[in-house]
């Protein structure tokens, strides 16, 4: 299968998962009395597993995808837009295995739209041409954790934001819309947390390891990065610090886990657009 109709297929398949948990938001509690309560159970259900089944195969042509785009004869290919399109993937793989046990489907609605536009941007407007580079197993080992610790943190990150809105809804004494599918608050307040001591730990080991497989990890063109990454360290460690001392959820701990993102964020990527894109 080549890279583009990999590209063109899980972009069909990730708008259709979208469109199937988009429906099943916006799919109304009852049904003027025609239908019994176990007929709209089994209903969901049925919803939940073929959207469920949709998005793993998305998520396999996305696989497709990123696996041409990032392995090239000369190594691995760690340019801006194959590396976007390989944390995506795990980002969506972590959310779909999760959402087996925990209620995370509604992170579709963030990911899948934000999926398909990198898709699209990776196969029509960027040349993946870049040449690969080997990398020894400690170098690769920092490059595994750092993607996985940002995965983490991007899901917690999208479930700040779904706390921040329920927050909001809730002393605004709104109950509808999309606040009646959402986990309680409390449900929604633990996944963020565990989501960010899970990053939190790899994220550590991932700086840890860069310091002793990088030769210069203050270096001109790492500098930003390395910067931003304890900037980001520094934050998710007073937000556990926070959680475990003071008590701090809703509002408060969304918003430091959105702080933390950001300047993750801007070192896991805005290095990398200065020096590819700008630069």
């Amino acid at each position: 299968m080549t890279v583009l109709i990999s590209g063109i297929l899980a972009v069909v398949l990730y708008l259709c998962a979208f469109a199937l948990q988009l429906a099943q938001v916006l799919r109304p509690q009852a049904n003027l009395g025609l239908t019994t309560d176990a007929d709209q159970d089994l209903s969901g259900r049925l919803s939940r597993f073929v959207g469920g089944a949709v998005a793993v195969c998305a998520l396999l042509a996305h696989f497709n995808l990123s696996w041409g785009q990032l392995i090239s004869h000369e190594g691995l290919d760690f340019s801006l837009m194959p590396i976007s399109l390989a944390t995506l993937f795990v980002i969506n793989l972590i959310v779909i295995i999760g959402s087996l046990r925990q209620p995370l489907e509604n992170l579709f609605l963030l990911l899948f739209p934000a999926t398909v536009t990198m898709i699209l941007i990776s196969i029509f407007f960027i040349d993946n041409t870049h040449p690969g580079k080997a990398l020894t197993l400690g170098l690769g080992f920092h490059v595994l954790l750092s993607i996985v610790a940002y995965s983490l943190m991007t899901i917690a990150a999208l479930e700040a934001l779904f706390l921040a809105y329920q927050n909001h809804q809730l002393h605004q004494h709104h109950t509808g819309g999309l606040l009646r599918v959402l986990p309680p608050m409390q449900t929604m307040e633990m996944l963020m947390f565990s989501l960010v001591a899970t990053g939190f730990v790899l994220l550590t080991l991932a700086l840890v390891t860069g310091f002793i497989f990088i030769e210069d990890f203050f270096a001109q063109h790492l500098a930003h990065k390395t910067v931003f990454s304890l900037v980001a360290w520094l934050v998710y460690a007073t937000l556990l610090w926070g959680r475990f001392k003071l008590g701090w959820r809703g509002k408060t701990a969304a918003l430091w886990t959105l702080t933390g993102f950001i300047a993750l964020m801007l070192a896991f990527w805005g290095s990398k657009f200065v020096l590819e894109v700008l630069l």
